[in-house]
């Protein structure tokens, strides 16, 4: 069996991410991700108080969801994440993954001192979604 590899994931970073509630009923979130095929891992910056959080603290399995501009292609990637420590201070390890993060999504930040601040305040971490199944209609 040969392993798909993710094309539709790469030319957008604008998805739905599936994690399960208690009762096993998919919890759906919009979300914004950096794609790195390389590891073949999708990160998102999420707040530690969020339900995706809670949902993949106890069963860390997910899906991603994307979609094509004209909606007739998608993509899901289905895997395990694991999530870094929230970040707790400007200069932590996971406020440095987090300022990866918005790098591989955006750009340049104007003031990356308020950004790390907002990063503490909101309690913000990193999930990355390891990608083990990937199926969809994308052409």
């Amino acid at each position: 069996m040969t392993r798909r590899d993710p094309t539709l994931v790469a030319t957008t970073n604008k998805g739905v991410l599936v994690t399960l509630k208690r009762d096993g009923r998919p919890q759906l979130s919009n979300i914004i991700y950096a794609y790195d095929a390389l590891t073949r891992t999708v990160r998102i910056s999420v707040t530690e108080n969020r339900a995706k959080t809670r949902n993949l603290r106890r069963d860390p399995r997910a899906s991603l969801y994307v979609t094509s501009e004209d909606f007739w292609s998608y993509e899901v990637l289905d895997g395990t994440a694991t999530l870094s420590e929230a970040t707790t201070r400007p200069d932590d390890t996971a406020a440095e993954e987090l300022v990866q993060l918005y790098r591989a999504v955006s750009g340049e930040h104007p003031d990356w001192d308020d950004y790390r601040a907002a990063m503490v305040a909101e309690q913000r971490l990193v999930v990355r979604l390891a990608v083990e199944h990937v199926y969809g209609s994308a052409s």
